[in-house]
């Protein structure tokens, strides 16, 4: 048996006509996707096109290109996936068994692709009659206008502390909502949202859905991200996509317990990292799809507002996409002003990169540890990373390094990393680095297991793909473990 659900958007999103999308189930009625415009890529901005869909079971979907005159090459990533499909002229069809996030690019083109996700079918919608929930509705746009009942619509029943937003658009009064601790906040499918949900000093709070952050028309300033949470604990975002932040997609500070799942972000600006957390324990990032153009995922100490260590962090099951700079960066800044900070039980696994493009070389890794600020990193574990070609960077950065820019102090020591079951393909030839800063701020007992580059198992240190300093000990290499399939 099969289900499908769509989300139709509402009439004045913006949407992009560079494809025709259709879905069904097997031997059912088709349906027409809406289609959104997503930028991409901050040196030359673009636009790309997302459609999203729930699924379980077999559903049939057909893709028509019409930004182009003819299709000579089709190309469906993650290419791990091994995603088939059938074509006949300008039309793909493919069947999908499973939820999946992938990127069709048509005659190679990366940057007007179409990012098709489809969910898992969510089971357990909130009740809008209960309390604690926050209902935004999928429908027409209301300019400038913010919508708050404090009754059930269309019912005379109060629901205390229940906010219900009009359908449509949303522009949030000063361009952000304070969630209160206990509340879910429930973008429905079809919800377009232009502003930020800010999570300060809260519990138990958790936003979800299948709606959209849309910040594409919001003027850049400082610090101003999708979502933001600052001195909290047990906060959990599902579904949810944000577009075009200023700023980061989601910022974590100072927090703890945070689970975010089946998320999705695209940006273009300067400093639109991915998830940003800094001085925070606790966090699970899973089945993630994160297109920016900086960083998407990086794990801090100290910054700013934010002092600690940062602990127990764990992504798993999702693709990184870095238009520029690192799909994932560990440790840049921590406590310079005191003792450093430690980060720490780090676990990266079941990864495909699809990007990492920086000019920079000082920022080149598409997995990179660099401990600035007196830091100390430790214990971190990449674990079944799927890299492919790149534009321009190099596969791994370790160092424990002085970055004038960011860092008033080196960093203090990076110890204790695994690399397990690590696959890159591409023509990037630039050697990685292992490198410590001096005598006394080294890089110590790096394990590499079944490392391939190319279809070649590395089992050294060679000077063809690593570059290694006098302040680097104990780096070891073995390929006797077949790869995660």
């Amino acid at each position: 048996m099969s289900i499908l659900k769509t989300f139709p958007a509402p009439k004045e999103a913006v949407c992009n006509n560079d494809f025709s999308v259709r879905v069904r189930e097997v031997g059912g009625e088709w349906k027409q996707l809406s289609i959104y415009e997503v930028k991409v890529d901050m040196h030359n901005v673009r636009k790309a096109s997302m459609v999203q869909f729930d699924m379980e079971g077999i559903i049939e979907v057909e893709i028509t290109c019409n930004n182009t005159d003819e299709v000579k090459d089709v190309t469906i990533r993650p290419l791990s996936y091994k995603i088939s499909y059938e074509q006949y002229q300008k039309v793909i069809n493919m069947k999908l068994d499973h939820p999946c996030k992938l990127s069709i690019e048509i005659n190679g083109d990366r940057f007007h692709n179409l990012h098709l996700f489809a969910n898992p079918i969510e089971k357990d919608h909130p009740n809008s009659t209960h309390g604690h929930v926050v209902v935004i509705e999928p429908g027409i746009h209301l300019p400038d206008d913010i919508v708050s009942l404090a009754t059930e619509p269309n019912s005379d029943k109060e629901i205390p502390n229940t906010v219900y937003f009009a359908p449509g658009y949303h522009y949030l009064i000063g361009s952000q909502l304070l969630v209160p601790s206990g509340k879910t906040i429930y973008l429905a499918g079809g919800s377009v949202v232009v502003g930020s949900f800010v999570c300060d000093s809260v519990q138990d709070v958790t936003i979800r859905g299948r709606g959209i952050i849309y910040l594409a028309d919001i003027e850049k300033t400082t610090y101003f991200r999708g979502i933001q949470i600052e001195s909290s604990k047990n906060i959990t975002i599902d579904g949810i996509i944000v577009v075009d932040p200023p700023h980061y997609s989601i910022l974590i500070g100072q927090s703890s317990d945070i689970k975010i799942n089946n998320f999705k972000s695209f940006s273009t600006r300067g400093w639109s990292d991915g998830i940003d957390m800094m001085s925070s324990t606790n966090i699970n990032v899973n089945y993630v799809f994160m297109r920016n153009s900086d960083d998407c995922i990086a794990i801090y100490g100290s910054r700013g507002d934010f002092f600690g260590d940062t602990k127990n962090v764990q992504v798993k099951n999702s693709i990184l996409w870095a238009d520029v700079a690192h799909p994932i960066n560990i440790g840049t800044h921590g406590d310079h002003g005191g003792n450093g900070d430690t980060i720490e039980n780090i676990h990266f696994e079941n990864i495909d990169i699809l990007e990492h493009h920086e000019p920079q070389e000082n920022y080149w890794g598409a997995m990179s540890i660099n401990a600035g600020d007196r830091n100390v990193i430790k214990n971190i574990i990449f674990e079944n990373i799927r890299v492919e070609d790149f534009e321009l960077g190099q596969l791994l950065d370790i160092r424990v390094v002085f970055n004038k820019k960011y860092n008033p102090v080196p960093g203090n020591k990076i110890q204790n990393i695994t690399f397990k079951n690590i696959e890159y393909n591409g023509k990037n030839e630039k050697s990685s680095r292992i490198h410590g800063y001096d005598s006394e701020r080294t890089v110590e007992d790096v394990s590499f297991s079944n490392l391939r580059i190319n279809g070649r198992a590395i089992r050294s240190v060679d000077s063809e793909c690593f570059e290694m300093n006098e302040y680097a000990h104990n780096i070891t290499f073995e390929s006797n473990i077949e790869l995660a399939k």
